[in-house]
């Protein structure tokens, strides 16, 4: 993994703590910036998990279209990614859409229920394009 990918699949596994724990996010931050086990980009964990909180309303009203479900019928693994990727395809303009699309899909094959990968793509497939139209005009 790359670091970036590795700051990916932190951001995740703090939000999943978050979404469980209720605590504090900056502690949950300091908990995984703590961590030894490979090498992270910290500026880019760091925005992506205390920014995705303060968006949770917003990212959700750009996920819920999206599902044939409610949000709170999804787990908890499954809303972290989720809220990543859409907050990826929303604010890190930087990152082609189809980077976001694949390296949540690749978080949900890695940590999420048996062919969650599928709803995540399915999902994100059809957002994209409205966060990401002048992607898709090219």
């Amino acid at each position: 993994m790359t670091p970036k990918q590795r700051s990916r699949a932190r951001v995740v596994q703090a939000i999943y703590q978050w979404l469980l724990s209720g605590e504090d996010i900056k502690k949950i931050e300091q908990q995984f910036l703590n961590q030894k086990e490979g090498k992270i980009s910290k500026a880019f964990f760091s925005n992506l998990l205390l920014n995705i909180p303060k968006n949770i309303a917003a990212l959700e009203d750009i996920i819920v279209p999206s599902l044939d479900r409610g949000v709170d019928e999804l787990g908890p693994t499954e809303k972290a990614i989720l809220y990543l990727g859409v907050y990826e395809l929303k604010f890190q303009l930087e990152v082609p859409y189809r980077v976001v699309i694949n390296e949540a899909v690749e978080l949900a094959k890695l940590y999420g229920a048996e062919g969650s990968f599928k709803l995540i793509n399915s999902s994100l497939d059809k957002i994209a394009p409205d966060l990401r139209s002048i992607e898709f005009a090219k």
